[in-house]
């Protein structure tokens, strides 16, 4: 008697895969349209916080997940929501997202691709006819490039209700001049309910927050791995508008008679990294970076001493007790620096964020959701600052996925491939089918 041949269940692994790979169209298309109206003069992408670019990203994600059939609403900071609830009301969220601005004439991936990785995760997971256990959202998040109003994670902490609520007037943006409220105000935002200190985003109703993003740096180009699995993101303090006072004096002026305001800078910066050096030896992991290194525009010129000398310093480790000890040698060396060329130190205003801890549970499972699918990763601690670290501050269990980008970010050649993208999608996938759907 004849048997008929067993058949070999279908592989839900190549099911997901394929599903993830058929998003490709849309990812592409995604993209081209985000930078029709985001390509700046002078080359590359300009999506300028609160402006009329930043808007343009928030109208293509909106738009990108209307046609996707999920429900889009934005906060009173602007953020944008695109939503697939439960039928249970009491059901946590899990978040996926990113920022969807830019640093002037930068790149067209930074941030965007994590605000578009929880769109294509919910619409894969839908199509493979899963049923969340919880509620999913992805959230095209507004303000994380401090470059324009030089704060930190503005769009995130405003929907977690942490930013200081002196932000909103006391920051301003660097080319109009005028405050955040009124650029948020332009924007249709709800200044009313910022200044009472609404939060659109309990860290309680939160399951998670996981963020795609670029890699910063091409450590993962290096390595030839197409994602990193995030270990942590450095907490910093800033300076923005530091500046050494001296006086002026002749080009001839004797040594012993200056009060030279550069030569003062030109020190403190060769003495800071000397200490960065050190500690790198060590095996402290940490970054320090003077942004902003010149003389006084009005009064420097080749025969004259400078007087005065401005300057901007970024610090960032993945340790509170590493950020305490460098500004505690900071001071030492200002003190010695003083006194050494008769000038004085005018460090302004402090800004600071706090280190991000990923949340180990999730970071173990997406390793895991990466070997199941063959993606090849590795552990990778951020260089750079995220929205992730504002989740984690407030308690939400965070995680990110790094996305292999060869020639680094905040610049016109990033060169993320949307194969390595759509990686990283399978990965989040994965991740949420074993995790929270049914």
């Amino acid at each position: 008697m004849s048997q008929t041949p067993s058949m070999a269940p279908p592989d839900p692994t190549a099911a997901l895969q394929q599903a993830v790979e058929t998003e490709r169209a849309f990812v592409v298309q995604f993209f081209d349209r985000l930078a029709e109206q985001s390509r700046a003069p002078a080359g590359g992408i300009t999506r300028d916080t609160y402006g009329p670019g930043e808007n343009w990203g928030h109208r293509v994600f909106h738009d990108a997940a209307v046609s996707a059939g999920f429900n889009v609403d934005t906060d009173a900071a602007c953020n944008t929501y695109a939503r697939w609830p439960t039928k249970d009301p009491a059901a946590r969220t899990i978040l996926m997202g990113s920022h969807l601005d830019s640093v002037p004439s930068g790149g067209n991936f930074d941030g965007a691709a994590g605000a578009l990785a929880g769109l294509v995760a919910m619409r894969v997971l839908r199509d493979l006819g899963m049923t969340p256990r919880c509620s999913l959202a992805a959230m095209g998040v507004r303000a994380e490039e401090s470059v324009w109003f030089e704060v930190s994670y503005i769009g995130s902490r405003l929907a977690l209700g942490t930013l200081p609520e002196t932000a909103l007037d006391g920051a301003r943006r660097i080319d109009t001049g005028r405050s955040l409220a009124t650029h948020i105000a332009e924007c249709g935002g709800d200044l009313n309910a910022l200044r009472a200190g609404h939060r659109s985003l309990d860290p309680a109703t939160l399951a998670g927050f996981v963020e795609v993003h670029i890699e910063q740096a091409p450590s993962l180009v290096e390595s030839n791995k197409a994602v990193g699995i995030c270990t942590g993101i450095p907490g910093n303090f800033r300076y923005p508008n530091a500046r050494i006072i001296g006086q002026h004096g002749h080009v001839g002026t004797p040594r012993r008679f200056r009060h030279d305001a550069m030569m003062a800078g030109a020190a403190f910066a060769a003495e800071m990294d000397a200490y960065w050096a050190e500690r790198e030896a060590e095996g402290t992991p940490l970054a320090m970076t003077f942004g902003r290194f010149h003389t006084d525009g009005d009064h420097h010129g080749l025969t004259t001493v400078p007087g005065l000398f401005h300057f901007s310093l970024d610090v960032r480790a993945y340790d509170e007790s590493v950020l305490t000890q460098i500004g505690a040698e900071m001071t030492r060396i200002i003190a010695r620096l003083e006194n050494r060329y008769k000038v004085t130190f005018e460090m302004g205003a402090r800004a600071a964020a706090p280190v991000g801890t990923m949340a180990p549970d999730i970071t173990t499972a997406l390793t895991k959701s990466a070997e199941r699918h063959g993606v090849t990763h590795m552990p990778l601690g951020s260089p750079a600052s995220h929205d992730a670290a504002a989740f984690a501050a407030a308690g939400v269990p965070t995680a990110m996925i790094f996305v292999r980008n060869e020639n680094g970010s905040h610049n016109p050649a990033e060169a993320m491939e949307i194969d390595d993208f759509l990686s990283a999608c399978t990965v989040l996938v994965d991740w949420l089918a074993h995790t929270w759907m049914e």
